[in-house]
């Protein structure tokens, strides 16, 4: 095996585990079939082992290659990390690019006002926003700032707890006027109810504060923050939304507002070693900020 492995070969492997083909990574990665299928090879002589059989539906990935895409991943999240650095401003110039993570309500509703304002103040800073409801891994640099839910464990980050952001549930007034204002948990049983397909730890603990609903209780169904969000406005139903927002929006109507409350820390988290940075600073300054109006609101 070879001792060093060059990164431009893990990053066309990565582009065929994705496209399935030479000539899907080709495109993607802006290289000719040839050069793909050249790497490919030379990475599979450096390992001494096959990485890919051929089928008819494409390239199948074998074990091997399988292993191998945790770290290539790892090496590509640094090496956009390395590149987000080096485009940073010089001493007492505020510009350069900055990824920040967030859950997709939050980066949607919130952080877009937040990402204008800086801009206008720093128009030298590239904003990356990557909305998922999945946890991005600050450690291995896959974004440089996260707005999480959930109070940061690992070690090596910069943390501030914002407060909390407030769950309730929700419906458009036309909705309410239609099929009654529910009294009691109980109640829920008889609306169509707004929720989750994929059942997680905290589905099953937001199923527990809503008298004990299941996902089959749900009549809509979706992963996507943003989708429940657009049904419970459009008058599909009853759902689970921040008050924070629900305030701003009349028709957005608060129900068992006694009996179904629920508080989620905001916390805003970088990693350590961009304390020092100029640009990273800046963002996390003016997240801090801006969602503390939005708990505050």
């Amino acid at each position: 095996m070879a001792s060093t492995i060059p990164w431009e070969l893990l990053r066309t492997l990565l582009g065929v585990l994705r496209e399935g083909s030479l000539s899907g990574a080709a495109r993607g990665l802006g290289l000719t079939q040839p050069t793909v299928g050249r790497h490919i090879a030379a990475l599979e002589r450096a390992l001494a082992q096959p990485l890919f059989t051929r089928s008819s539906t494409g390239l199948l990935p074998t074990e091997a290659a399988l292993a191998l895409r945790g770290h290539a991943e790892q090496m590509e999240a640094a090496a956009a990390a390395l590149q987000r650095a080096a485009r940073s401003g010089g001493p007492g110039e505020i510009s350069g690019t900055v990824r920040v993570t967030a859950s997709e309500v939050i980066g949607v509703e919130v952080l877009a006002g937040v990402f204008a304002e800086l801009r206008e103040r720093h128009p030298g800073l590239v904003l990356e926003l990557a909305l998922s409801n999945q946890l991005q891994d600050l450690l291995r640099r896959e974004a440089d700032i996260a707005v999480r839910m959930t109070p940061p464990e690992q070690n090596q980050l910069v943390a501030r707890r914002i407060g909390s952001v407030e769950l309730g549930l929700h419906a458009h007034p036309a909705y309410l006027d239609r099929h009654g204002r529910p009294a009691t948990l109980a109640d829920l049983r008889g609306h169509t109810l707004i929720g989750f397909d994929a059942e997680t730890p905290f589905i099953r603990a937001a199923a527990k504060r809503m008298g004990g609903i299941s996902r089959d209780s749900f009549s809509l169904r979706s992963d996507s923050d943003l989708a429940q969000l657009a049904l419970i406005r459009a008058g599909a139903g009853l759902g689970v939304c921040q008050t924070a927002l629900a305030r701003r929006e009349p028709q957005l109507e608060r129900v068992l507002a006694e009996q179904f409350a629920w508080p989620l820390e905001t916390w805003v988290a970088m990693h350590e070693d961009l304390r020092h940075s100029a640009p990273c600073r800046a963002v996390f300054d003016a997240l801090v900020l801006g969602l503390a109006r939005h708990v505050d609101s």
